[in-house]
Protein backbone atom coordinates (compact mmCIF):
# COMPACT_ATOMS: atom_id res chain seq x y z
CA UNK A 1 0.00 0.00 0.00
CA UNK A 2 1.53 3.53 -1.37
CA UNK A 3 2.09 6.10 1.73
CA UNK A 4 0.57 8.89 -0.56
CA UNK A 5 -3.01 9.52 -0.57
CA UNK A 6 -4.31 12.19 -2.93
CA UNK A 7 -7.88 11.81 -2.61
CA UNK A 8 -7.71 12.03 1.79
CA UNK A 9 -11.59 13.77 1.75
CA UNK A 10 -12.66 11.75 -1.58
CA UNK A 11 -14.09 13.80 -4.40
CA UNK A 12 -14.43 16.86 -2.31
CA UNK A 13 -11.02 18.35 -2.95
CA UNK A 14 -10.68 17.59 -6.92
CA UNK A 15 -14.61 18.53 -7.83
CA UNK A 16 -14.15 21.71 -5.88
CA UNK A 17 -10.81 22.64 -7.37
CA UNK A 18 -12.12 21.84 -10.66
CA UNK A 19 -15.29 24.54 -10.30
CA UNK A 20 -12.47 27.22 -9.10
CA UNK A 21 -10.41 26.56 -12.08
CA UNK A 22 -13.70 26.92 -14.72
CA UNK A 23 -14.55 30.09 -12.21
CA UNK A 24 -10.93 31.60 -12.69
CA UNK A 25 -10.79 30.73 -16.28
CA UNK A 26 -14.09 32.23 -17.19
CA UNK A 27 -13.75 35.41 -15.38
CA UNK A 28 -10.31 35.66 -17.45
CA UNK A 29 -11.97 35.23 -20.69
CA UNK A 30 -14.89 37.51 -19.91
CA UNK A 31 -12.24 40.17 -18.67
CA UNK A 32 -10.10 39.58 -21.89
CA UNK A 33 -13.29 40.42 -24.22
CA UNK A 34 -13.28 43.31 -21.83
CA UNK A 35 -9.77 44.58 -22.77
CA UNK A 36 -9.88 43.68 -26.73
CA UNK A 37 -12.67 46.43 -26.46
CA UNK A 38 -11.09 49.08 -24.52
CA UNK A 39 -8.09 51.03 -24.95
CA UNK A 40 -5.21 52.81 -23.25
CA UNK A 41 -5.33 52.53 -19.73
CA UNK A 42 -8.49 50.41 -19.37
CA UNK A 43 -7.35 47.77 -21.72
CA UNK A 44 -4.69 47.24 -19.26
CA UNK A 45 -6.44 46.97 -16.20
CA UNK A 46 -9.14 44.71 -17.68
CA UNK A 47 -5.77 42.40 -18.97
CA UNK A 48 -4.15 42.86 -14.99
CA UNK A 49 -7.45 41.77 -13.56
CA UNK A 50 -7.45 38.48 -16.14
CA UNK A 51 -4.33 37.83 -14.99
CA UNK A 52 -5.18 37.78 -11.52
CA UNK A 53 -8.24 35.91 -12.34
CA UNK A 54 -6.33 33.13 -14.58
CA UNK A 55 -3.35 32.89 -13.06
CA UNK A 56 -4.33 33.43 -9.32
CA UNK A 57 -7.62 31.78 -8.69
CA UNK A 58 -8.10 29.27 -12.01
CA UNK A 59 -4.24 27.95 -11.65
CA UNK A 60 -3.08 28.90 -7.93
CA UNK A 61 -6.13 28.37 -6.17
CA UNK A 62 -7.02 25.17 -7.70
CA UNK A 63 -3.70 23.70 -7.34
CA UNK A 64 -4.05 24.08 -3.35
CA UNK A 65 -7.43 23.45 -3.36
CA UNK A 66 -6.22 20.59 -4.65
CA UNK A 67 -3.24 19.78 -2.40
CA UNK A 68 -5.60 20.01 0.67
CA UNK A 69 -6.51 16.33 -0.19
CA UNK A 70 -2.56 15.56 -0.22
CA UNK A 71 -1.19 13.07 2.48
CA UNK A 72 1.07 10.97 3.79
CA UNK A 73 1.05 8.12 6.04
CA UNK A 74 3.40 8.80 9.04
CA UNK A 75 4.45 12.62 8.48
CA UNK A 76 2.56 16.09 8.95
CA UNK A 77 2.59 18.03 5.79
CA UNK A 78 3.55 22.03 6.29
CA UNK A 79 4.12 24.87 3.79
CA UNK A 80 7.31 27.22 3.21
CA UNK A 81 5.37 30.71 3.36
CA UNK A 82 8.31 32.17 1.14
CA UNK A 83 8.31 29.61 -1.16
CA UNK A 84 4.08 29.56 -1.43
CA UNK A 85 3.91 33.43 -2.06
CA UNK A 86 6.72 33.38 -4.95
CA UNK A 87 4.54 30.63 -6.06
CA UNK A 88 1.01 32.32 -7.15
CA UNK A 89 2.94 35.71 -7.77
CA UNK A 90 4.74 33.28 -10.67
CA UNK A 91 1.08 32.39 -11.73
CA UNK A 92 0.17 35.83 -11.90
CA UNK A 93 3.25 37.06 -13.74
CA UNK A 94 3.53 34.31 -16.54
CA UNK A 95 -0.13 34.50 -17.17
CA UNK A 96 0.11 38.55 -17.68
CA UNK A 97 2.57 38.32 -20.04
CA UNK A 98 1.22 35.52 -22.34
CA UNK A 99 -2.08 38.13 -21.93
CA UNK A 100 0.14 40.70 -23.13
CA UNK A 101 1.60 39.49 -25.82
CA UNK A 102 -1.34 37.93 -27.49
CA UNK A 103 -3.89 40.93 -27.12
CA UNK A 104 -0.54 43.30 -27.85
CA UNK A 105 0.54 40.50 -30.92
CA UNK A 106 -3.01 41.19 -32.67
CA UNK A 107 -3.81 37.95 -33.09
CA UNK A 108 -0.65 36.39 -35.33
CA UNK A 109 0.88 32.92 -34.88
CA UNK A 110 3.95 33.78 -33.12
CA UNK A 111 3.11 35.85 -30.24
CA UNK A 112 0.33 33.28 -29.78
CA UNK A 113 2.99 30.24 -29.85
CA UNK A 114 5.64 31.97 -28.00
CA UNK A 115 3.02 33.30 -25.30
CA UNK A 116 1.86 29.86 -25.48
CA UNK A 117 4.97 28.70 -24.09
CA UNK A 118 6.32 30.81 -22.22
CA UNK A 119 2.56 30.62 -20.00
CA UNK A 120 3.03 26.94 -19.95
CA UNK A 121 6.38 26.67 -18.54
CA UNK A 122 5.58 29.60 -16.08
CA UNK A 123 2.17 27.47 -15.05
CA UNK A 124 4.70 24.29 -14.38
CA UNK A 125 6.95 26.48 -12.48
CA UNK A 126 4.41 27.57 -10.58
CA UNK A 127 3.16 24.12 -9.90
CA UNK A 128 6.74 22.26 -8.85
CA UNK A 129 7.40 25.42 -6.67
CA UNK A 130 4.30 25.04 -4.60
CA UNK A 131 5.08 21.06 -4.43
CA UNK A 132 8.88 21.92 -3.57
CA UNK A 133 7.35 24.34 -0.77
CA UNK A 134 6.32 21.25 1.11
CA UNK A 135 8.02 20.67 4.24
CA UNK A 136 7.84 16.72 5.32
CA UNK A 137 9.78 13.82 7.10
CA UNK A 138 10.06 12.16 3.87
CA UNK A 139 12.06 12.04 0.86
CA UNK A 140 10.39 13.41 -2.31
CA UNK A 141 12.19 12.26 -5.81
CA UNK A 142 9.93 12.44 -9.59
CA UNK A 143 9.26 9.88 -12.29
CA UNK A 144 10.71 11.98 -15.39
CA UNK A 145 7.90 10.74 -17.77
CA UNK A 146 5.36 12.09 -15.53
CA UNK A 147 6.64 15.30 -15.37
CA UNK A 148 7.57 16.31 -18.81
CA UNK A 149 4.28 14.59 -19.78
CA UNK A 150 2.22 17.73 -17.43
CA UNK A 151 5.06 20.33 -18.70
CA UNK A 152 3.48 19.25 -22.52
CA UNK A 153 0.24 19.77 -20.92
CA UNK A 154 0.75 23.02 -19.47
CA UNK A 155 2.45 24.17 -22.28
CA UNK A 156 -0.78 23.09 -24.79
CA UNK A 157 -3.20 24.35 -22.41
CA UNK A 158 -1.90 27.51 -21.76
CA UNK A 159 -1.84 28.48 -25.80
CA UNK A 160 -5.35 27.02 -26.27
CA UNK A 161 -6.45 29.11 -23.11
CA UNK A 162 -4.92 32.17 -24.86
CA UNK A 163 -5.95 31.55 -28.16
CA UNK A 164 -9.53 31.24 -26.37
CA UNK A 165 -8.87 34.66 -25.18
CA UNK A 166 -8.17 35.67 -28.78
CA UNK A 167 -11.97 33.93 -30.28
CA UNK A 168 -14.26 33.57 -27.85
CA UNK A 169 -17.03 36.20 -27.20
CA UNK A 170 -20.02 35.32 -26.77
CA UNK A 171 -21.10 33.87 -22.90
CA UNK A 172 -22.29 30.40 -24.43
CA UNK A 173 -19.01 29.90 -25.76
CA UNK A 174 -16.76 31.26 -22.70
CA UNK A 175 -18.28 28.96 -20.26
CA UNK A 176 -17.56 26.04 -22.81
CA UNK A 177 -14.11 27.73 -23.06
CA UNK A 178 -13.69 27.78 -19.12
CA UNK A 179 -14.90 24.20 -18.46
CA UNK A 180 -12.14 23.38 -21.23
CA UNK A 181 -9.60 25.12 -19.63
CA UNK A 182 -10.29 23.84 -16.14
CA UNK A 183 -9.87 20.49 -17.06
CA UNK A 184 -6.35 21.16 -18.61
CA UNK A 185 -5.32 22.78 -15.60
CA UNK A 186 -6.85 20.09 -13.14
CA UNK A 187 -4.94 17.22 -15.95
CA UNK A 188 -1.55 18.74 -15.50
CA UNK A 189 -1.88 19.22 -11.97
CA UNK A 190 -2.69 15.73 -10.95
CA UNK A 191 -0.58 14.36 -14.00
CA UNK A 192 2.26 16.32 -11.60
CA UNK A 193 1.36 15.37 -8.65
CA UNK A 194 1.43 11.00 -9.70
CA UNK A 195 5.04 11.93 -10.84
CA UNK A 196 5.78 12.48 -7.11
CA UNK A 197 7.30 9.34 -5.04
CA UNK A 198 7.73 10.31 -1.65
CA UNK A 199 10.02 7.52 0.36
CA UNK A 200 8.65 8.70 4.52
CA UNK A 201 11.77 8.75 6.80
CA UNK A 202 12.46 5.77 9.27
CA UNK A 203 12.39 8.53 12.23
CA UNK A 204 10.31 11.33 11.43
CA UNK A 205 11.48 14.65 13.24
CA UNK A 206 9.88 18.30 13.42
CA UNK A 207 8.82 19.89 10.20
CA UNK A 208 9.11 23.30 9.81
CA UNK A 209 6.18 26.19 8.17
CA UNK A 210 3.02 26.84 8.62
CA UNK A 211 0.21 24.67 8.65
CA UNK A 212 -2.39 24.74 5.62
CA UNK A 213 -5.17 25.60 7.19
CA UNK A 214 -3.42 28.35 9.27
CA UNK A 215 -1.97 29.85 6.02
CA UNK A 216 -3.27 28.25 2.69
CA UNK A 217 -6.82 29.12 3.60
CA UNK A 218 -6.53 32.62 4.13
CA UNK A 219 -4.54 33.36 1.45
CA UNK A 220 -7.10 31.59 -1.00
CA UNK A 221 -10.11 33.28 1.13
CA UNK A 222 -8.04 36.82 -0.16
CA UNK A 223 -7.78 35.74 -3.82
CA UNK A 224 -11.21 34.38 -4.19
CA UNK A 225 -12.64 37.60 -2.65
CA UNK A 226 -10.38 39.43 -5.17
CA UNK A 227 -12.00 37.60 -7.68
CA UNK A 228 -15.27 38.42 -6.72
CA UNK A 229 -14.63 41.85 -6.92
CA UNK A 230 -13.57 41.36 -10.27
CA UNK A 231 -16.65 39.18 -11.35
CA UNK A 232 -18.72 42.48 -10.07
CA UNK A 233 -16.78 44.69 -12.17
CA UNK A 234 -17.56 42.63 -15.08
CA UNK A 235 -21.40 42.42 -14.38
CA UNK A 236 -21.85 46.35 -13.98
CA UNK A 237 -19.05 46.99 -16.63
CA UNK A 238 -20.93 47.43 -20.26
CA UNK A 239 -20.10 44.28 -22.34
CA UNK A 240 -18.27 44.22 -25.52
CA UNK A 241 -21.43 44.33 -27.82
CA UNK A 242 -22.71 47.47 -26.12
CA UNK A 243 -19.09 49.39 -26.43
CA UNK A 244 -19.31 48.49 -30.14
CA UNK A 245 -22.81 50.01 -30.35
CA UNK A 246 -22.04 53.28 -28.51
CA UNK A 247 -18.87 53.42 -30.76
CA UNK A 248 -21.31 53.05 -33.77
CA UNK A 249 -24.21 55.43 -32.89
CA UNK A 250 -21.17 58.09 -31.74
CA UNK A 251 -19.51 58.19 -35.44
CA UNK A 252 -23.07 58.59 -36.91
CA UNK A 253 -23.69 61.55 -35.15
CA UNK A 254 -20.14 62.41 -36.24
CA UNK A 255 -20.84 61.85 -39.40
CA UNK A 256 -24.13 63.64 -39.88
CA UNK A 257 -23.19 66.64 -37.76
CA UNK A 258 -20.20 66.91 -40.73
CA UNK A 259 -22.99 66.44 -43.55
CA UNK A 260 -24.19 69.36 -42.21
CA UNK A 261 -21.45 71.47 -41.53
CA UNK A 262 -20.52 70.82 -45.11
CA UNK A 263 -23.89 71.28 -46.98
CA UNK A 264 -23.85 74.50 -45.03
CA UNK A 265 -20.55 75.32 -46.61
CA UNK A 266 -21.80 74.77 -49.94
CA UNK A 267 -25.57 76.17 -49.49
CA UNK A 268 -25.01 79.24 -47.60
CA UNK A 269 -28.17 80.85 -46.06
CA UNK A 270 -29.87 84.07 -47.68
CA UNK A 271 -29.12 87.21 -45.50
CA UNK A 272 -31.77 87.22 -43.26
CA UNK A 273 -34.33 90.49 -43.53
CA UNK A 274 -33.94 93.50 -41.02
CA UNK A 275 -37.26 93.62 -38.46
CA UNK A 276 -39.70 96.34 -39.60
CA UNK A 277 -39.50 99.50 -36.96
CA UNK A 278 -42.32 99.79 -35.04
CA UNK A 279 -45.20 102.01 -37.00
CA UNK A 280 -45.88 105.51 -34.76
CA UNK A 281 -49.11 105.54 -33.74
CA UNK A 282 -51.87 108.76 -33.31
CA UNK A 283 -50.91 111.38 -31.73
CA UNK A 284 -53.74 112.40 -29.50
CA UNK A 285 -54.43 116.24 -28.74
CA UNK A 286 -53.19 116.69 -25.03
CA UNK A 287 -56.33 118.10 -22.65
CA UNK A 288 -57.11 121.79 -22.00
CA UNK A 289 -56.80 122.75 -18.95
CA UNK A 290 -60.10 123.86 -17.37
CA UNK A 291 -59.98 128.29 -17.74
CA UNK A 292 -62.70 130.26 -15.48
CA UNK A 293 -64.54 132.90 -16.65
CA UNK A 294 -63.42 136.11 -15.58
CA UNK A 295 -66.95 136.26 -13.95
CA UNK A 296 -70.54 134.97 -14.48
CA UNK A 297 -72.78 137.60 -16.71
CA UNK A 298 -75.50 137.50 -13.82
CA UNK A 299 -75.25 136.85 -11.00
CA UNK A 300 -74.84 137.74 -7.39
CA UNK A 301 -72.19 140.07 -6.80
CA UNK A 302 -71.24 138.37 -3.75
CA UNK A 303 -70.64 135.13 -5.81
CA UNK A 304 -67.52 132.70 -6.03
CA UNK A 305 -64.52 135.03 -8.23
CA UNK A 306 -63.15 131.87 -8.97
CA UNK A 307 -64.32 128.51 -9.67
CA UNK A 308 -66.20 126.29 -11.95
CA UNK A 309 -69.47 126.96 -13.19
CA UNK A 310 -72.31 125.37 -11.17
CA UNK A 311 -72.78 122.06 -11.63
CA UNK A 312 -69.94 121.29 -13.14
CA UNK A 313 -68.66 117.75 -12.60
CA UNK A 314 -72.37 116.70 -11.14
CA UNK A 315 -73.46 113.47 -12.14
CA UNK A 316 -77.20 113.29 -13.53
CA UNK A 317 -79.63 112.89 -11.75
CA UNK A 318 -78.16 114.41 -8.17
CA UNK A 319 -78.73 117.64 -6.91
CA UNK A 320 -76.01 120.18 -6.85
CA UNK A 321 -74.32 121.04 -3.71
CA UNK A 322 -75.69 123.99 -1.69
CA UNK A 323 -72.62 126.01 -2.81
CA UNK A 324 -72.72 125.67 -5.89
CA UNK A 325 -76.39 126.18 -6.62
CA UNK A 326 -77.68 128.95 -9.43
CA UNK A 327 -80.14 131.74 -7.14
CA UNK A 328 -83.09 131.72 -8.85
CA UNK A 329 -84.66 135.19 -9.96
CA UNK A 330 -87.75 136.10 -7.99
CA UNK A 331 -89.91 137.13 -4.89
CA UNK A 332 -87.24 137.35 -2.02
CA UNK A 333 -89.21 135.01 0.46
Amino acid sequence: MSAVDHFTHGLLTPVLAYVMSCVGSMLGLRLTAQAHASRGGARIRWLLGAAVSIGGTGIWVMHFIAMMGFEVEGTQIKYDVPLTVASVIVAIVVVGTGLFLVSYGRGRLLPLLGGGVLTGLGVASMHYLGMYAMNMSAHISYDRTLVIASVVIAVVAATVALWFTLRVKSPVWITAAAMVMGLAVAGMHYTGMFALIVTPTTQPGDVGGADALDFLVPLMTVISLITLTMLLMVILSPSERELSEDAELVARLERRRRAAEEQQFAYPAPPSRPAPAPRPGPVMPAPTPYEPPHGPPHGPPHGPPHGPPPGYGRQPGYPAPSDQQVPTRGRRP
